[in-house]
C-alpha cells in the first residue's frame, strides 16, 4: 500500500495528503453502482420480454420470496430458500398439484447472522452465516428442523464488501466454503478470505484449498472430470470492459490471480507491478465472462431432462453490473465445452435487462428434482421455473405486491426538531462515509440516489444498512446513526 500512496501522492501533486487518502479509500473500499432498492415483478411485461432457447419455458415458482439468493431442494420437494438480508431461511412447499408452482410458503429458522449457503449432509442441514457455520437436524418428510440449531465453526471474517459464504458439500463428503473479500482490492489480513476452505462434517480440519478467488459466490462439481468450478467477481475500478469476470477450475493449492493478476495473468496495476512471482504463478480462469457482469449461482446439468446439447454444460446466474456506464448481464446462460475444451457461452434465458431498465437480476440457480432448472431473483423476489417440453406462462404465483411509501407520512412521526436533528446527524454520516463517491449523480457508471422515500421507509433503510447488498460493504454505525442515515435519505433522495 505504501507504493500506491507514494505514487498517488506523486501524480496529484498540490493534492493534499487527506485528499489522497479519500481517494484511496474510495478506491480500495467502496464500490460503484450499488443497487439499493429492489423492483416489482411484473409477469405481463416479462412474458413480452423473456427469451428462451426453442423448446424451453419459463414460469414463477414463487413470488413475494425477498432477498432469495441460494436455493436447494429436500428429499421430499421442497425448496429451500436463504433470505441473508432477514436473517432467515424460507421453506417453499413442493409442488403437489403439479401446477408449476409452489403449493406454500413460510419461514423454517431465523435468528440467524446472514445466511446464505445451503446443504444437507446425512440428516443435518449445514448453513454458512457471515460469521459462523452451523447445522440443525432436518426432517425432508415433514420439512421441519428438529432439535437445537448448534454453530459449529465460529470466528469466520464477516463483513466487508462480500460477507456472504457459499457452501456445499462434495462427492468426497467433505465441506466446501467459498468466503469472498472484504473489499474491492486489498491485500487481506484473514487468509480464509478470497479463498476456498474445506471442513470435514463436524467442523474440524479447517483447511484453504484455493486462493485468490475475489467473490466466488456459486462452485459445483463437473459430473464429466469431477472438478470444482466457481464462478469469480472481477474486481472494480478499472473501467468499463476490464477485468473480465471469471469461471476458474479449482485445483487444490492453487492461486486464482486476486489481488495480483487479473484474467490470464495481466497484473494488476494496485498490487501486481511488484508481485511477479505472485502474478506469475497464478492460475488462468478456463473462461471470461463479460466485465462487472457478476456470474454468482453455478450448477451442471445432469439427467435427461434437457435436449442432450445440454448435456455436461453448466447453467451460471449473471446477476448483472453496477458499475460501467451501460448495464451489462442480468441473464442466465449457459457454458458448453467443445472438442478442445474450449468453454462456448450461450444465452439460456435473457430479457430481464431491456435498455437501461432492470426487471430482475439473477442471482442462483439449481436443478431440481423434475429435472427443471429454478432461478432466483433477489431483485424482484421470484423463483422461476425453466423447463423443456412443456407450456408455461409468467404468472403471479402468489399475492405479491411492492409497498409505495410516502416520504412526509414516514416522517411524520418525529418532531420538527427530532426530523432537523436526525437529518444533519445523517448528513454527517453521508459525508463520512463517502457515501457520494458511489452515487454521484453526475457519472452516469454510478448509482444514482432518486425516490428513496417511495421505495423505503425507516425501518426497511435500517434493515438494508444492517444487511446491505453486496458489493456495498457494512458499514460500522450505531443504530442511531442508522436511523439518521434513513432520515437523510429519505430526505434527501
Amino acid at each position: 500500500m505504501n507504493q500506491v500512496l507514494k505514487w498517488f501522492l506523486i501524480v496529484t501533486g498540490s493534492l493534499s495528503a487527506a485528499l489522497v487518502l479519500l481517494v484511496l479509500f474510495a478506491k480500495y473500499y467502496v464500490i460503484v453502482n450499488i443497487p439499493l432498492i429492489s423492483g416489482d415483478l411484473d409477469a405481463e411485461k416479462l412474458n413480452n420480454q423473456i427469451k428462451l432457447p426453442d423448446g424451453f419455458s419459463m414460469g414463477i415458482y414463487a413470488s413475494e420470496v425477498p432477498d432469495a439468493r441460494v436455493l436447494r431442494f429436500t428429499e421430499h420437494g421442497d425448496l429451500l430458500v436463504a433470505n441473508p438480508s432477514l436473517d432467515q431461511v424460507m421453506v417453499l412447499g413442493r409442488d403437489a398439484n403439479g401446477d408449476g408452482k409452489a403449493d406454500s410458503s413460510r419461514m423454517l429458522i431465523g435468528g440467524l447472522n446472514g445466511p446464505n449457503g445451503l446443504d444437507f449432509y446425512e440428516d443435518w442441514l449445514y448453513i454458512a452465516e457471515t460469521d459462523a457455520i452451523g447445522r440443525v437436524k432436518f426432517d425432508h418428510l415433514a420439512g421441519e428442523i428438529r432439535g437445537e440449531y448448534e454453530r459449529i465453526v465460529q470466528g469466520l471474517p464477516a463483513g466487508g464488501n462480500h460477507w456472504r459464504k457459499t457452501l456445499r458439500f462434495g462427492p468426497d463428503n467433505l465441506m466446501y466454503v467459498a468466503m469472498g473479500s472484504s473489499c474491492n482490492v486489498c491485500i487481506e489480513e484473514d487468509e480464509r478470505r478470497a479463498a476456498m476452505v474445506r471442513y470435514q462434517p463436524d467442523g474440524s480440519g479447517e483447511q484453504i484449498i484455493a486462493r485468490g478467488m475475489r467473490n466466488s459466490a456459486g462452485f459445483d462439481w463437473s459430473p464429466d472430470d469431477g472438478h470444482i468450478y466457481a464462478t469469480d467477481n472481477g474486481r472494480d475500478l478499472l473501467g468499463d470492459d476490464f477485468p473480465p469476470c471469471e469461471l476458474n477450475r479449482i485445483e487444490e493449492g492453487s492461486h486464482y490471480g486476486w489481488p495480483f493478476a487479473n484474467g490470464n495473468k495481466i497484473p494488476d496495476p494496485d498490487f501486481g507491478e511488484s508481485s511477479e512471482g505472485a502474478v506469475g504463478n497464478s492460475v488462468a480462469p478456463v473462461h471470461g465472462f463479460r466485465a462487472h457482469n457478476a456470474p454468482l449461482g453455478i450448477e451442471f446439468v445432469r439427467g435427461g431432462a434437457f435436449p442432450q446439447e445440454y448435456q455436461g454444460s453448466a447453467i451460471v446466474a449473471l446477476h448483472g453490473s453496477w458499475n460501467r456506464t451501460e448495464k451489462d448481464g442480468y441473464k442466465v446462460v449457459s457454458l458448453h465445452w467443445d472438442e478442445q475444451g474450449n468453454v462456448v457461452e450461450k444465452d439460456f434465458v435473457s430479457g430481464f435487462l431491456q435498455g437501461d431498465e432492470v426487471m430482475g437480476r439473477p442471482a442462483e440457480v439449481t436443478q431440481g428434482p423434475d429435472g427443471s432448472f429454478y432461478i432466483a431473483d433477489d431483485f424482484s423476489g421470484a423463483i422461476y421455473r425453466v423447463a423443456y417440453g412443456e407450456k408455461q406462462k409468467l404468472e403471479i404465483a402468489m399475492a405479491n405486491s411492492q409497498p409505495v411509501y410516502i416520504a412526509e407520512e414516514t416522517l411524520a412521526k418525529y418532531s420538527a426538531d427530532e426530523r432537523s436533528a436526525l437529518f444533519a446527524k445523517g448528513e454527517t454520516v453521508f459525508r463520512a462515509k463517502v457515501c457520494i463517491s458511489c452515487h454521484n449523480p453526475n457519472d452516469s457508471g454510478l448509482k444514482v440516489l432518486e425516490n428513496i422515500g417511495e421505495k423505503h421507509n425507516v425501518q426497511t433503510l435500517f434493515q438494508l444498512l444492517v444487511k446491505p447488498t453486496s458489493p456495498m460493504p457494512v458499514f460500522p454505525l450505531t443504530d442511531v446513526e442508522k436511523e439518521a442515515l434513513a432520515v437523510y435519505l429519505i430526505e434527501s433522495y
